[in-house]
């Protein structure tokens, strides 16, 4: 048995692997709005962080203030804003009193600029139950009633919900699906919730609902900030401490469009790609090159013994085509969860070359100090090799 073919081999069943998990995660990851109405209605802080989003404010915003919820404040900090933010803010200040608009304090060093902001909102919160999402997010007039639903009947001190991503440039259709995809198809959700392990959580920085003691108990904001992605480390914060997460679909009452064309996306994957492996080299590179092998290397396979240019065993070629197929199965049933072009899924080798190339390149963005993101440069990390 040649090397090639026993890669092929192991490669067919993780990808069986892949649609046994999505087939479980389309079953037990249950919708926002799927839990019976809570008996007691706790007051919500719903938590802004908002640095030079004029595009974005109001409609956000808006959809924040019309919740069917009643007892609820909404709070949005402007970070040092240098657009409009600030004057939007301040107008939709004046209809509405359950806003409350504070101005960021400046960034100290040792600090990212979310973590800081959203230090901050967490500060000024007076909720039982802390909703920390972003300036880019649209909410159904029900995300918080049903939210407040969930943690309730679930007793969990942090539920994260996976927002419906919208995608309108082809640069977005091709690489923003990836990591719901990757979720959706490999990470085993309810295994990791019934055992405690943090290591296969997940938790989403765009819908974050914390009990406020959990929140403080593992230390809020301050207690991420070695890492850019701050929604997965407090995720795993929660859970090493003993507290209960949830993961839920949200798809159907947030919604959200990270990026407006393939530039913002480069610039906005690859400030934190790198931050998911904890910045270990040999590990993260492992795993994306190999990504990047088994998604391609079946093509490679396919087109040599059809033209028959080198000798390919017929059991490789098969193996290649099953592999394709599974490929195939994999993303075409993740993009129907949400709500993604069918079409797309037949790309998927760009998708994965293009998201490979990302990677790669947040690495190299750690390694030699020049990430940034919206105008303020990322603080350095301590980049490890194993």
């Amino acid at each position: 048995m040649t090397l090639i073919h026993q890669i092929l081999l192991i490669t067919v069943l993780l990808f069986a692997a892949g649609l046994i998990i999505s087939i479980s995660n389309a079953l037990t990851v249950k919708h926002l709005a799927s839990y019976p109405a809570s008996k007691t209605q706790p007051f919500v802080s719903i938590l802004i962080p908002a640095r030079n989003e004029e595009k974005n404010i109001e409609k956000c915003v808006s959809s924040l203030l019309q919740q069917d919820y009643p007892n609820f404040e909404v709070i949005v900090l402007n970070d040092n804003s240098t657009d409009q933010t600030p004057f939007i803010l301040k107008k939709l200040r004046r209809d509405h009193n359950n806003l409350r608009v504070i101005n960021g304090l400046p960034l100290p060093a040792g600090w990212p600029g979310k973590h800081w902001a959203c230090n901050q909102l967490g500060q000024a919160a007076k909720g039982e139950f802390l909703l920390f999402t972003d300036a880019d997010t649209f909410h159904a007039p029900s995300a918080l009633r049903h939210a407040v639903n969930a943690m309730q009947f679930e007793q969990a001190d942090l539920i994260s919900a996976l927002p419906n991503q919208e995608v309108g440039s082809f640069g977005e259709k091709l690489v923003v699906p990836f990591m719901n995809f990757a979720i959706l198809s490999f990470l085993p959700l309810r295994f990791g919730q019934n055992h405690h392990i943090s290591a296969l959580s997940v938790t989403i920085g765009q819908f974050m609902m914390f009990r406020r003691e959990a929140y403080q108990a593992v230390g809020g904001y301050a207690s991420a900030t070695e890492n850019v992605n701050d929604d997965v480390l407090l995720g795993r914060n929660i859970i090493d401490k003993g507290y209960k997460w949830k993961l839920l679909n949200g798809s159907r009452e947030v919604s959200c469009r990270m990026y407006r064309n393939f530039a913002e996306v480069f610039e906005g994957f690859s400030k934190n790609i790198f931050g998911f492996f904890d910045y270990r080299i040999l590990p993260f590179t492992i795993a994306w090159l190999g990504v990047a092998y088994i998604f391609l290397e079946p093509f490679r396979v396919i087109l040599k013994y059809l033209v028959g240019v080198q000798s390919i065993p017929a059991a490789d070629y098969h193996l290649a085509v099953l592999i394709l197929i599974e490929s195939l199965i994999l993303f075409y049933s993740a993009y129907h969860r949400m709500g993604i072009p069918h079409y797309l899924a037949f790309l998927y080798p760009l998708t994965i070359f293009f998201f490979t190339t990302v990677a790669l390149f947040s690495m190299l963005l750690s390694l030699t100090g020049r990430a940034t993101w919206k105008g303020r440069e990322l603080k350095k990390v301590e980049v490890k090799w194993f």
